[in-house]
């Protein structure tokens, strides 16, 4: 007979012993206490609480679906607020767990809180699994845990999004209408992973698009000198726009911007050059944290509503 380590029948919760039994789909034994199961549950955790006790006073035993590596490792340690972190289990697995806990009237979106081990575990896998944690956080409407692991979905190329994927997430959390009729929505606080690439693009060109403050002519460098400098930051500037990337790093930028200061024999140009590309560097830095939707789409993609927005 096998028996969970941690649900054993000596485990104690509140100084009380369990009185039910759940018997996993490979035979292994947890003894665990009703009550908790009762309060995260909305369907009596799958319609099999509450029950009367047996009359040798022994705990009842469940028969429960679910693999031990699901049962303990993930569900039960969810119900508890313990980490299940020590176990490793692997990202497939915890795809399973989350994905099985509404049959057992838990909701994912209460039960995963950022506080929550769970919800910590969940996101060690955002690096190396970012789409199917997004995925899996749309299909459950995890907003908390959408959040950060859209910013690990910069560089994903979204022609590339299965059928199935698109299906499994959503159109709330895809939303793939055209960028006109996005700010429909923009008062839903929701992700949007095509708005996402979208809206990062249009505001990428439109940091670019102001040049370097101009310095009154001197005897050096007249007004002409600074105008070629300018067209050279445009094209610069343009070439950037053309090939915009949502994850476009910083390094970039400076490297690009940089140069044309370099080759400027005036230091009033440099010194403007480089003020203009570490402005650029930090707000382009403050749209990477503001990842899901930074701004409203009728201000990036359309500049005159840029006044009227920014005055409410």
């Amino acid at each position: 007979v096998s028996v969970s380590s941690t649900f054993s029948p000596t485990a104690q919760h509140r100084q009380k012993s369990p009185e039910v039994t759940l018997l996993s789909e490979d035979s292994v034994y947890f003894y665990i206490h009703s009550a908790l199961l009762l309060d995260a549950s909305e369907n009596g955790f799958h319609a099999m609480l509450p029950i009367s006790p047996a009359d040798d006073g022994e705990p009842r035993v469940l028969s429960v679906s679910e693999p031990s590596a699901v049962l303990n490792d993930v569900i039960l340690h969810a119900i508890y607020a313990l980490s299940c972190a020590h176990f490793s289990p692997p990202f497939d697995t915890l795809v399973h767990v989350v994905d099985a806990m509404p049959a057992y009237g838990i909701s994912p979106k209460l039960a995963i809180l950022p506080s929550t081990p769970l919800f910590a575990l969940l996101f060690t896998h955002a690096p190396l699994h970012p789409l199917d944690l997004y995925t899996l956080a749309a299909h459950h409407d995890m907003l908390a845990l959408a959040v950060p692991t859209s910013s690990h979905l910069l560089s994903f190329a979204l022609p590339t999004l299965l059928d199935a994927i698109v299906v499994r997430m959503g159109p709330v959390y895809l939303k793939r209408q055209a960028p006109s009729i996005h700010f429909l929505f923009y008062n839903q606080p929701r992700p949007r992973l095509f708005f996402l690439h979208l809206g990062r693009a249009a505001a990428l060109k439109r940091l670019l698009l102001p040049p370097p403050d101009a310095h009154p002519p001197t005897c050096s460098c007249a007004a002409h000198s600074q105008g070629a400098l300018r067209i050279e930051w445009a094209l610069a500037a343009a070439q950037l726009a053309w090939d915009a990337r949502p994850d476009l790093s910083t390094n970039t930028l400076e490297a690009t911007f940089l140069l044309l200061a370099a080759c400027s024999p005036c230091d009033l140009c440099k010194s403007a050059f480089e003020a203009r590309v570490r402005g650029l560097v930090v707000e382009w830095s403050n749209k990477y944290q503001g990842v899901l939707c930074p701004e409203p789409p009728c201000k990036l993609f359309n500049p005159a509503f840029s006044a009227r927005y920014d005055e409410r």
